[in-house]
């Protein structure tokens, strides 16, 4: 594996807070932009760090199981986990389950120790002030890594990503010729990504004629699993997952059994969190304000089981902001999923992404920029940009 310019100058800084300063600096950050090579640089350093003390055990976490699915499989591609290493999401390294008599999961909390000497935390822009400080209070060092130029998190000041200790940003020479990687700078640096082709399936078409309305149709009814839809209304989002509930053939309102869903509320004793998806396995009315659900969350091993609002699906906001906060404590809020804002698909990827841009008129050029560039660097393989306007 071969280090860019920035990746060895980084490399030899974290090296040197590894080796000398740790125990003064308990962690250490470092951003680097889509396209950088962050996950070459982690595997990398995992390798180095073997010649350095063969018996050394890391634990490798991402926010999301779909994240750390994937640094899982790119770190067993260059052949950089070691057998006493771990890999999973930062829930599974730092939480456990609270069990009752009959063996049921009936809530969840933070291990007394975690036998790891170093923890690697990857795609940390989603980690909020909480699980931070549970992090921090094992007093084992941490190297943090994420994106420096997605969103900030939408609600409270904290922020892991805001001023990284250590960036890269130099594009690396195998990702140059990517697309969906040009797309991304054009976005960062400019906040505008021409009408035209860039691809195969990877696009930006203006909605102003019946041809592009039809492609938008053809796309919105071929959703699978594979793909994220994405916009920054909510109201556009109300609009989109009911024309796809529409396409894929259910035919009530009212969220049934198959749906996908997504979580809008951090619920630490439940083991669920803002931003994760799922689909109903069966649900029920309990009474008028509520649904008995069970939700198969993606890449989680156990079900959520529990009551969920029904005022959630379908609103333009989160209950959970709201003046209606009080009357919601005692279930969880989850809405439909197959169309998301920007900022609730910020963690998540996909094979394919249909981004439709819209701009609130009291963002700043810089918001635009991070709102863009989040989007588009959402997309694996496939990624049709809609606009109203070039």
């Amino acid at each position: 594996m071969t280090l860019s310019r920035d990746q060895k100058k980084a490399f030899g800084d974290v090296l040197e807070w590894y080796r000398k300063d740790k125990e003064a600096m308990p962690y250490i950050t470092l951003g680097g932009y889509a396209g950088t090579g962050k996950t070459t640089f982690i595997a990398h350093l995992r390798k180095r760090l073997d010649k350095l003390d063969k018996k050394l055990k890391v634990g490798f976490a991402s926010y999301t199981g779909k994240a750390s699915r994937v640094l899982r499989n790119k770190l067993k591609e260059t052949d950089t986990v070691m057998s006493q290493d771990t890999v999973g999401t930062i829930h599974s390294l730092i939480y456990s389950p609270i069990v009752d008599e009959k063996e049921q999961i009936i809530g969840w909390k933070t291990k007394d120790k975690i036998d790891r000497d170093l923890i690697i935390i990857d795609e940390a822009s989603m980690v909020d002030g909480l699980i931070w400080q549970h992090l921090m209070a094992y007093k084992i060092p941490i190297i943090v890594v994420g994106d420096h130029g997605q969103l900030p998190p939408i609600k409270g000041n904290f922020n892991l990503m805001q001023k990284p200790h250590l960036k890269l940003e130099e594009i690396h020479r195998q990702a140059k010729h990517n697309p969906i990687i040009k797309i991304s700078l054009l976005a960062r640096e400019n906040g505008n990504i021409p009408a035209g082709i860039y691809g195969d399936s990877i696009k930006k078409v203006i909605l102003n004629s019946t041809d592009a309305q039809e492609t938008v149709s053809e796309l919105l009814s071929s959703y699978d699993y594979d793909t994220l839809v994405l916009c920054g209304y909510n109201k556009t989002r109300r609009k989109l997952n009911s024309f796809i509930r529409g396409a894929l053939g259910f035919e009530s309102p009212s969220p049934q059994s198959g749906d996908r869903v997504i979580c809008l509320r951090n619920n630490h004793k439940d083991h669920i969190f803002n931003g994760m998806l799922g689909t109903i396995v069966t649900i029920e009315n309990a009474g008028v304000d509520w649904y008995r659900a069970e939700i198969k969350m993606d890449e989680e091993t156990n079900n959520f089981k529990g009551l969920i609002s029904v005022k959630q699906f379908n609103s333009d906001t989160s209950l959970n902001f709201t003046d209606k906060r009080s009357e919601i404590m005692k279930g969880d809020l989850f809405d439909f999923g197959y169309a998301l804002t920007v900022h609730k698909a910020q963690g998540s990827q996909a094979k394919r992404v249909i981004l439709f841009e819209e701009r609130f008129s009291q963002m700043t050029d810089d918001e635009w920029r991070r709102w863009l560039y989040t989007a588009v660097t959402r997309a694996e393989e496939e990624l049709f940009i809609f606009s109203s306007a070039g």
